[in-house]
């Protein structure tokens, strides 16, 4: 069920920050990370079930100048799932190296998004994701303390990675529909004609009349 707003000032709909400022402290234990990569894994079957729910007539409709549709934010997380790629990656690989942080903003205002296909970007969100689950899954228990700057205290680790990413698609999700709720609320759907609107003037009750009288 989705949200219900009573306007556009009800509901906060923004871009994407540049950077993940949130981390969680401690340690996940295997239970909790097993849980969250399996999260993890099946978000892009929760994105394509949410997608269904939401006609795609509406997908390029923005609440104002300055936020993104539902077709920019697909193409956002198909970035951000490439991106997503190569810095695990690095993590596992190469833990201290420079992570390739990107600018959510400067990325959907430069790259086209308006004119590139919905539907590869939700293959290249699918495909991405599913080679990534099962690089994690089967990672030693070891590597999920790797940080991205061990000379940093407070530096990102993999399970803070993990965190981060199992919550992204599920909160633009959230986003997605609540710009279908506000869109909804200025498109309503066409009442269908009534029985009575074809035949105005009564035509077929007169000729059945004449019918019996002869």
């Amino acid at each position: 069920m989705f949200q219900k707003f009573s306007s556009a000032s009800d509901v906060e709909i923004h871009m994407p920050p540049s950077k993940q400022t949130e981390r969680t402290e401690g340690v996940m234990t295997r239970e909790e990370r097993r849980q969250k990569l399996e999260a993890f894994g099946s978000a892009p079957a929760l994105l394509a079930r949410a997608l269904r729910q939401i006609p795609k007539k509406m997908w390029m409709y923005k609440v104002s100048a300055d936020t993104w549709s539902i077709h920019e934010i697909i193409l956002h997380l198909a970035d951000n799932e490439a991106n997503a790629y190569i810095v695990c990656r690095l993590m596992i690989a190469e833990p201290g190296c420079h992570t390739l942080m990107f600018n959510p903003t400067l990325w959907a205002g430069s790259l086209g998004y308006f004119h590139q296909s919905t539907k590869e970007a939700l293959e290249i969100i699918r495909r991405l994701r599913r080679m990534t689950y099962h690089v994690l899954a089967a990672l030693p228990e070891t590597v999920w303390s790797h940080r991205a700057d061990p000379r940093e205290e407070n530096a990102l680790t993999l399970d803070n990675w993990l965190e981060q990413q199992e919550r992204h698609i599920p909160a633009q999700i959230t986003q997605m529909q609540n710009i279908y709720e506000l869109w909804a609320k200025t498109h309503p759907p066409r009442k269908l004609p009534s029985p009575r609107s074809h035949n105005p003037s009564g035509i077929e009750s007169r000729y059945s009349s004449l019918s019996v009288r002869t």
